[in-house]
C-alpha cells in the first residue's frame, strides 16, 4: 500500500482507528487493517500508533507509511542514572511520550502494553532496582460469570515507592536526561527551581546551514497564525505571549550543517525547535517547525533518523540536601551513527 496522509473529518469522530481506516480503505479487510496497525505503519498526528482500538477525532491526521516505523521504546531503553529517596534521574530514549494522556489512563493493561509511556517504564525500572514486585492489573479486573456478575475487584494500588512526579518534559522524539520527583516536597521544590531557571540544561542539536554563536530572545505564543506555536511581534510579555531565551553555540561546522549546543534560560514548549527554525536553521529531522507562516513546509533532506535534538546535560542543586548534581549523557547510537555519515567541511 502506498504512503498517504489523511485528515479525518466529522464522520470519523469517536470511531476506533480500525473503524476509521476500514471506512477510508474500503477495499481492505478487517484483518488487513489490523495488520497495517500492528506492523507499525500508522501514525496519528505524527506519532506511531499500535492501538487499533484507539478513538480518533475530527482533525486528526492519519499517515499511512510505506514501510514499518522503528519499534517503540522498550524497558531496556530507559536507564536509571541516579536514584535516592527524593528523586530519580533517567536517560530517556527517543520515541516515547512522558505521560499517558488523561483519556488513556484507564485503558486495560493489554492496550497499554502496546506502547508504554516513559513514566510506566521508569516505574518498572524502579521496581527492579528496589526489589518491588509489580501487580498485574489483569488479576484485578471485574470478574464476570454466573454468580459473580456484580462482584468488583479493587484496582491495584501502585506502591508509593514507585510513584514519580514529572517536573519538566522532553518531546516524544527528543532523547536525553530528565529528573522526576519521588516525593511531594521534592516535586514542589523542583518545580520552583525550574520556574526560577535554577536548573541548567544543555542540548545538542544538529541544524541545517552554518550558525554562529548567538542568543535568541523572543515572545512565544500558542498560535502564530497558522495553528503552530511561534514568536510574536508583541512588545510585552503577557499571559498569551511568554518570553523565551535560548543561547546557542556551535560545536562543529560540517559542510551543510552545524552541530550546536543549546542552553535554555527559559523552558517553553518546543522552544529550541521554534527558535532554530525562526532564525532559518531548523533542526534536521524536524517535522513541524520547518517554515514561516504562509510558506510551504521545507523538505527533509538530511536523512536524520528523527529530530536531531538531545538533552545532553542536567545540572542543579538537590532540592532537599542542596548537594550539587551534574549529569551528562552522550549522543545515542541513532544520532551518532547518522552524524558520522554527514559530509564534513572541505579542507
Amino acid at each position: 500500500m502506498a504512503a498517504q496522509t489523511i485528515h479525518l473529518s466529522a464522520e470519523h469522530n469517536g470511531q476506533t482507528l480500525a473503524a476509521a481506516l476500514k471506512r477510508l480503505l474500503s477495499d481492505e479487510s478487517w484483518n488487513q487493517i489490523r495488520k497495517l496497525v500492528a506492523s507499525r505503519r500508522i501514525q496519528i498526528n505524527g506519532n506511531l500508533c499500535l492501538d487499533a482500538e484507539r478513538k480518533v477525532k475530527v482533525g486528526d491526521v492519519v499517515k499511512i507509511l510505506d514501510h514499518s516505523a522503528a519499534p517503540p521504546a522498550k524497558l531496556d531503553d530507559v536507564r536509571l542514572v541516579y536514584v535516592d529517596d527524593h528523586l530519580v534521574v533517567i536517560q530517556k530514549p527517543a520515541g516515547v511520550t512522558t505521560l499517558r494522556h488523561r483519556e488513556e489512563t484507564d485503558l486495560p493493561m493489554r492496550r497499554k502494553q502496546l506502547q508504554h509511556t516513559l513514566d510506566e517504564l521508569i516505574q518498572q525500572q524502579l521496581a527492579a532496582h528496589l526489589g518491588i514486585r509489580l501487580v498485574d492489573d489483569a488479576n484485578t479486573m471485574r470478574k464476570r460469570g454466573p454468580g459473580n456478575s456484580n462482584r468488583r475487584c479493587r484496582k491495584p494500588t501502585l506502591d508509593r515507592r514507585l510513584r514519580i512526579r514529572p517536573v519538566h518534559r522532553l518531546d516524544r522524539d527528543t532523547s536525553g536526561l530528565m529528573v522526576f520527583a519521588r516525593t511531594p516536597e521534592a516535586e514542589q521544590k523542583l518545580v520552583h527551581m525550574f520556574a526560577k531557571h535554577e536548573v541548567q540544561r544543555a542540548y545538542v542539536a544538529v541544524v541545517y546551514g552554518h550558525v554562529d554563536e548567538q542568543t535568541i530572545d523572543t515572545l512565544l505564543v500558542r498560535d502564530r497564525g497558522d495553528g503552530l506555536r511561534g514568536s510574536t511581534s508583541a512588545n510585552a510579555e503577557s499571559a498569551e505571549a511568554r518570553r523565551a531565551i535560548t543561547h546557542i553555540r556551535p560545536l562543529e561546522h560540517l559542510r551543510d550543517y552545524t552541530v550546536l549546543e543549546c542552553r535554555l534560560e527559559t523552558g517553553r514548549t518546543h522552544q529550541i525547535r521554534i527558535h532554530l527554525s525562526e532564525i532559518g536553521h531548523r533542526l534536521c529531522g524536524e517535522k513541524i517547525y520547518t517554515h514561516k507562516v504562509g510558506q510551504p513546509p521545507l523538505p527533509e533532506t538530511s536523512a536524520a533518523p528523527r529530530q536531531a535534538l538531545h538533552a545532553a546535560s542536567l545540572t542543579f542543586l538537590h532540592p532537599i540536601t542542596n548537594q550539587p548534581l551534574r549529569f551528562q549523557m552522550p549522543l545515542p547510537k541513532d544520532l551518532k551513527s547518522w552524524l558520522l555519515k554527514l559530509p564534513k567541511r572541505s579542507p
